[in-house]
């Protein structure tokens, strides 16, 4: 493990902790003509209990089914007769709900938003209606065989933590959940203490503030719903190894994944995004230059590096015909062992570096990026490390990448889903 820790960047933003242990960051930026405000909320699919499991994505659905002030498909006009947008997303570790608006319309928008968060009603009617609609985007889900396959190859690889389990969740947990079951873990999880309101854009911070604190009142009495506690992820000691065959499945795909490290080891963490940008993102990349550009034995071939509060997903895939699964496979391996016996070269670490930084760069330039990015972090760390990423980036060797390809990358320690053409098809 990499044990310099982060340092302290100056941070572009202010955080302010409410009374009532609601956070609050605000970034005035005056340049812009819009406001962003995007509510994250530590009630992810990492906080259901097992024989809950969907519920975090659901009740995403059913929050915009209206309040006792605002009636099903009320805040839409809200927000739309505004000239603004909406939308939320679930994760494992989170749930974010954010609108755009112009400035001047804040005061209408932000109140809108805040009311559906802290006071969904949750209606019986439009729970059975809604739950229909997620349960055809569960089965949506089984006929998309790159999703079959990356969700086999989680649940090979966290055996024991939430993060196997489907975010969507199952037709059959989903069937057996009650609109009062909804509402407990809503009254239990949508709690100050659990939430971030991020305002980025042209409002100053004094109006900031007196919006959040009068809009963000009169949460919802604490409830105790079935908590889950999420066990770690012990070491992966072997190969772990499936096929799945798939009818109308064109060409094979290759799936190859280890456990990174969480948000204890951001530095670690940061190693390996870089990792992962040597390897295969971009033509220049390793085994894309190799194995798809010069020997022609994959279609497509990339790799990614998820960050997660507890454990993090480092995957290699490919598209590629059937008969070079085995070749391939081995290639990737031998390609591991060489970066863990030789550093890199400058040049290459500083490509890799660069691409990075740029990103970075290319995603923090709008409003609505700068607050996704402070709430996701503030959600699963602190906000403030935000900003240290080209920092970190910039700062590890040669040396260091070969460490965490050591530590991290075991060519005979990780998990492997093959999807294959169903035969005769």
């Amino acid at each position: 493990m990499l044990s310099e820790p982060l340092t302290a960047l100056k941070f572009p933003a202010q955080i302010y902790r409410l009374t009532n242990g609601l956070t609050v960051i605000h970034q005035h930026l005056p340049a812009t003509p819009v406001v962003v405000v995007d509510v994250w909320v530590r009630a992810g699919a990492i906080v259901e209990p097992d024989e809950w499991s969907g519920m975090a994505h659901f009740l995403e659905h059913m929050i915009f089914k209206g309040t006792e002030q605002l009636p099903t498909g009320m805040f839409d006009s809200v927000i739309e007769s505004r000239g603004g947008v909406s939308n939320a997303a679930t994760s494992h570790d989170y749930a974010h709900y954010f609108i755009t608006t112009a400035a001047q319309y804040l005061e209408d928008t932000l109140p809108a938003l805040a009311d559906l968060l802290l006071h969904p009603i949750i209606p019986d009617e439009e729970f059975v209606r809604e739950r229909d609609v997620v349960l055809e985007e569960i089965r949506s889900c089984y006929d998309n065989p790159d999703w079959l396959g990356f969700q086999a190859l989680v649940e090979s690889i966290y055996q024991c933590h939430p993060y196997g389990r489907p975010i969507l969740g199952t037709e059959l947990k989903l069937k057996e959940r009650s609109p009062q079951q909804m509402r407990s873990f809503h009254s239990t999880h949508y709690q100050p203490e659990n939430m971030t309101v991020v305002i980025v854009g042209n409002v100053e911070q004094e109006r900031a503030l007196n919006l959040v604190n009068q809009s963000f009142q009169n949460f919802p009495s604490l409830d105790k719903c079935p908590k889950l506690i999420a066990e770690a992820e012990p070491p992966i000691t072997e190969i772990r190894r499936q096929e799945l065959y798939l009818p109308r499945l064109e060409q094979a795909r290759l799936l190859m994944a280890w456990i990174g490290p969480g948000v204890d080891q951001l530095r670690d963490a940061y190693g390996l995004d870089l990792l992962s940008v040597l390897l295969a993102d971009g033509r220049s990349s390793r085994l894309v230059r190799e194995l798809r550009e010069e020997e022609r034995l994959v279609q497509q071939i990339g790799s990614s590096f998820s960050l997660q509060r507890d454990s993090s997903l480092f995957t290699i895939s490919a598209c590629l015909e059937a008969q070079y699964l085995e070749q391939v496979e081995a290639l990737i391996c031998d390609r591991i062992r060489q970066l863990q016996k030789t550093p890199v070269s400058t040049s290459e670490l500083s490509r890799c570096q660069r691409l990075l930084c740029n990103d970075y760069i290319f995603s923090t330039e709008a409003a609505t990026q700068i607050a996704g990015l402070y709430g996701y972090y503030n959600t699963i760390t602190t906000a403030e490390v935000a900003v240290t990423y080209p920092h970190q980036i910039q700062k590890l060797k040669a040396s260091d990448l070969m460490q965490l390809a050591q530590q991290y990358l075991s060519p005979q320690h990780y998990a492997v889903t093959v999807l294959k053409p169903l035969a005769g098809d």
